[in-house]
């Protein structure tokens, strides 16, 4: 029987393109499938914020979510359907959502395993206790145009209060606002466009949770309208260039937030509020909470901890040339530091860590930690424990009879941080707890 030659002529190829499609799909799924196991070993499945949720009966495969998260890494297509690959970097963009064409993703809050806090909030962002409100995210929004859009929208429904509100002694502030990131950056120029008398705290400095991003990070951000300012827009911008422009804010329009100045209670005084820092005392009418859900660096709780060489995170690996640097913890924050600093000319870095291996951190981190023991130029002590810190030495108990006595310029701890929500309980503050719903 004779071949038609067309069938030679448009049917091979088409057999090639989709054999092809098919291999590519097949690599794709099978890189996809490794990223999402290598979380699964490490612990890293629970999403710290608003994230998708989809149902495999309803997706098509057809990647319309993958392509549309500006993260690009965190939906991968497994089998033919999308997943969440990277639960815990997730940041509640939502743009998935909105691209999937048949509504198979749901955004939640936590999970049936993990619940997430969510502050109990008015439309106007008012919490339960009249007179405080939460912006940013700490109300479960991550991404930084919903700050930005959450800090105008609470200053402007804070202004209104105060007008409606008995006039206050000369004392009196209208506003306290603590976080300097990018809900209160957006809340403080908006109190100074409407000229409410305030004043802005923060425990640590300029940027809120992306000051924590490792240098040179992407940082994906979407148009955004800051009082004063106006219309600002990067897309896809490093952390460097983003603090950047938060300072010439800053700069430009005269507002200087207290930095370093840490808010350690807040408690009714009759009509107003006693907002108690660590360096002082203020009487406002209103309080606007703009921190992150990181809350307080973790400390370490021993001798030497307050010296000014410990720190809780780090900033500049280049400032630590030349040093000799211990880092504290076992995730991927501290392997990647570590590893950044191992890479700085004549750094001495040693990496302290109370577990006996890095279960909690990803295996591209543990792989790049390994090689950079191997090569002499990182020293790694498992089943360590800081005891005391002096200004040339830390003390690190091994597990032998005697403590090690390492010669040291700086400690970074990156132990994580104690979430808020006992703050907001003791504030008076209602909080649900939400497992995998809105």
């Amino acid at each position: 029987m004779a071949i038609d030659p067309l069938y030679l002529v448009y049917g091979l190829p088409l057999a090639g393109l989709w054999g092809g499609w098919i291999a590519r799909g097949t690599l794709r799924s099978r890189r996809h499938r490794a990223v999402l196991e290598d979380n699964i070993r490490a612990g890293l499945m629970e999403p710290n914020t608003l994230h998708p949720v989809i149902d495999p009966a309803r997706c098509l495969g057809c990647a319309a979510c993958a392509r549309a998260c500006p993260e690009k890494s965190i939906i991968g297509i497994i089998d033919g359907k999308a997943a969440l690959v990277e639960p815990t970097m997730c940041v509640g963009h939502g743009a998935c959502a909105t691209a999937c064409p048949t509504q198979a993703i749901t955004l939640v809050f936590g999970s049936e395993t993990r619940g997430v806090d969510i502050p109990l909030l008015s439309p106007e962002f008012e919490t339960t206790v009249p007179g405080i409100y939460i912006a940013g995210e700490l109300g479960g929004m991550g991404l930084i145009k919903n700050a930005i859009e959450q800090g105008r929208q609470a200053i402007a429904a804070i202004a209104q209060a105060v007008r409606k509100g008995a006039a206050g002694g000369a004392d009196v502030l209208d506003v306290v606002i603590v976080g300097c990131g990018p809900a209160g950056i957006a809340a403080s120029l908006g109190a100074m466009e409407r000229g409410l008398a305030f004043v802005t705290f923060d425990q640590a400095t300029l940027g809120g949770t992306v000051a924590h991003f490792p240098r040179g990070k992407l940082v994906m951000t979407a148009p955004a309208i800051l009082p004063l300012v106006g219309k600002v827009q990067f897309g896809e911008v490093s952390k460097e260039r983003l603090l950047a422009f938060w300072e010439k804010v800053l700069a430009d329009t005269g507002l200087a937030p207290r930095f370093e100045e840490q808010v350690i209670a807040i408690a009714r005084d009759g009509d107003l509020f006693m907002v108690t820092t660590t360096k002082a005392t203020c009487r406002t009418k209103t309080v606007l909470l703009a921190i992150g859900r990181r809350g307080t660096p973790r400390t370490l709780d021993v001798p030497g901890e307050e010296l000014a060489k410990v720190v809780y995170r780090l900033i500049d690996a280049e400032q630590y040339a030349g040093h000799r640097v211990l880092v504290v913890g076992g995730g991927d924050s501290a392997i990647e530091a570590a590893g950044q600093l191992a890479e700085q000319p004549g750094a001495e870095v040693t990496l302290s860590y109370r577990g006996s291996s890095y279960s909690r951190a990803r295996s591209r981190n543990r792989d790049r930690l390994a090689a950079a023991v191997a090569a002499g130029r990182l020293c790694e002590r498992l089943g360590s424990t800081v005891r005391a810190i002096t200004p040339d030495t830390v003390e690190l108990d091994c597990g032998g009879d005697a403590p090690q006595h390492l010669p040291n310029d700086a400690v970074i701890v990156c132990a994580g941080g104690v979430l808020p929500t006992q703050f907001l309980r003791e504030t008076g503050i209602a909080v649900e707890t939400k497992f995998g719903v809105r």
